[in-house]
């Protein structure tokens, strides 16, 4: 509803009178704090989502296409929208149940565990949930059943962490990412350190961001220690991160992100968006306004063999140093060729809920990530899928 423009606080006012007189209806609780966290409400929504999850902390999602040819049990935990990988975009539309787990803090697996055929740890990574990583690699170490994106490999996705395990990757730039106290960078707003000193010689222009920031919050280039001081001022962090800005634009002037879906190792097209800003976020992008630029991304897409060609060194050694069955890599590429990495991530959103009347190349590109994960989770089940021999 979100995606085609659908008018969402009318949709939770009606959530919220429901809720008024099903005080004890769970569900209808945790719908209303997604409809918050769509609608930027975050400490509303997670305050609902708490009280959701006082209640009941499993959460079942039947197929959309019955009898489910395969239940998936997701470990997750509580948080906004970038605190879990989102496979109910994802699944839509498929023959998967997905029950969703919400582990306990100081005893992930306390609750009962429902039937599954495969595990997927769906918990992104954050300081809030090392802890709880770190628990949950020993009680999955002899899970009876598959688990996809071990735990143990979730913190591969970690900014500073990625940026030191990529570094020499063939074919690959990823800038290198520093964590920096609020303090060291008043030091340098006001003077009294310099940045390549303090840092590795990291300096101006650079991208500064909160440490466990999603989606662009809090996300700024910086040119100097006055544009410092002022970030300081409106974004009010104890930790940030710090990395090199790279300008990355094209001849043309305009810049260019692709979302690539990794899965068992295999690259998928996700989408590209092109802007005139360096900062890239597909909604803001103007993809759904300029024909043009739809274009360009259906031609990614169709061409996306060429791409992954292209890159195929630094796409395997990502699969490789991270481990994790499922990930996802927004990238783009640099004048002389390289992967430019900004980000990889397990809870990215990968989705084919654009309108077909403006996208018509889409829905073909998505079908084969929808199925290439499926196939991961068959072949990892060893369950037979429609049409194959017993």
């Amino acid at each position: 509803m979100s995606i085609a423009g659908t008018e969402l606080l009318p949709v939770g006012q009606e959530m919220l009178a429901k809720a008024g007189q099903s005080a004890d209806d769970a569900n209808l609780w945790m719908n209303l704090s997604t409809v918050m966290l769509c609608l930027e409400q975050r400490e509303v929504g997670l305050a609902i989502q708490g009280q959701a999850l006082e209640m009941k902390r499993v959460y079942h999602l039947p197929a959309s296409r019955q009898p489910a040819r395969l239940r998936l049990l997701m470990l997750m935990a509580a948080g906004d929208l970038a605190a879990n990988t989102p496979l109910d975009c994802l699944l839509e539309d498929s023959d998967i149940d997905l029950d969703f787990y919400y582990v306990t803090p100081g005893n992930p697996l306390a609750l009962p565990i429902p039937e599954h055929d495969a595990v997927i740890v769906a918990l992104s990574e954050t300081d809030e949930n090392r802890e709880l990583l770190a628990v949950l690699e020993k009680a999955l170490a002899a899970w009876p059943k598959p688990v996809i994106n071990l735990p143990q490999h979730i913190p591969t996705v970690g900014r500073a962490l990625a940026s030191r395990l990529l570094q020499d990757a063939p074919g690959l730039l990823i800038p290198p990412t520093l964590r920096v106290s609020r303090f060291e960078l008043q030091a340098v707003a006001a003077g009294a350190a310099r940045l390549p000193e303090l840092f590795g010689g990291c300096d101006f222009p650079l991208i500064v961001r909160p440490v466990d920031s999603h989606a662009g919050r809090g996300l700024a280039r910086i040119d100097s220690p006055a544009e410092i001081a002022a970030y300081l001022a409106r974004i009010d962090e104890t930790e940030y991160f710090l990395s090199p800005f790279i300008d990355y634009s094209g001849a043309d002037g305009l810049f260019r992100k692709m979302r690539v879906a990794l899965i068992d190792g295999v690259p998928y097209a996700c989408h590209m968006a092109v802007s005139s800003h360096w900062m890239i976020h597909y909604v803001n992008a103007g993809m759904y306004e300029d024909a043009q630029k739809r274009e360009e991304e259906g031609a990614f897409m169709a061409h996306f063999d060429d791409f992954a060609q292209r890159h195929r060194l630094a796409l395997d050694a990502i699969y490789q140093r991270t481990q994790l069955d499922y990930v996802c890599i927004d990238c783009a590429e640099t004048p002389d060729g390289q992967l430019l990495i900004f980000e990889i991530d397990h809870a990215m959103v990968v989705h084919a809920m654009d309108p077909e009347q403006l996208f018509p190349y889409k829905p073909m590109h998505m079908l084969k990530v929808k199925n290439a994960f499926r196939d991961l989770l068959f072949r990892r089940t060893s369950a037979r899928l429609p049409g194959m021999p017993a």
